[in-house]
């Protein structure tokens, strides 16, 4: 059975009977992201690397469907179409994912965005690519919502801490 983060379980790594929220795992990265231990960082390199050959091997297919509409000879303004509606969505594609890294998405609107996305798909494997050269892509949303909890976590048992029956009464 999994938990929901935020719920107290003991964290990876904690003493034995701790409790408080738990940090959500990232793809590819678990919560290594949380203390940058068990092979983050070559993690991140394997991401880095892995996000631009995926780029890198998208941009060939696009390259093979562009000449397949040249052999077609299906005319200039279809390719011109063509180039710029991949250009517009990849653009697109990639600042709402760079996007994402910051700040959790609206499910509505990321459920009608599905369609642009997947066609810039280049787009968002760029973003992916750049994110993952300075941390694991999402570490500074997941990271500032885990603090959160935790001081909401401390805060809360810090409060109910003690005997209330033995409390001074002025």
């Amino acid at each position: 059975m999994r938990d929901e983060p935020g719920t107290p379980v003991a964290p990876a790594g904690s003493p034995a009977g701790a409790t408080g929220p738990r940090p959500e795992p990232l793809r590819f990265f678990g919560t290594t992201w949380l203390h940058h231990d068990r092979g983050y960082t070559p993690r991140r390199i394997a991401v880095s690397a892995g996000s631009l050959a995926a780029a890198a091997v998208s941009c060939l297919v696009l390259r093979i469907a562009y000449q397949g509409l040249r052999l077609a000879a299906v005319g200039s303004f279809v390719t011109l179409l063509m180039v710029v509606m991949f250009a517009i969505c990849s653009a697109l594609a990639f600042r709402h994912t760079w996007d994402g890294f910051t700040r959790r998405p609206d499910p509505d609107r990321q459920a009608s965005l599905r369609g642009l996305l997947a066609v810039g798909f280049v787009g968002s494997l760029l973003a992916y690519f750049f994110r993952s050269l300075t941390e694991a892509p999402g570490e500074k949303l997941h990271r500032e919502e885990y603090d959160t909890a935790r001081a909401q976590y401390e805060n809360r048992t810090t409060r109910r801490s003690g005997n209330p029956s033995k409390k001074r009464r002025a």
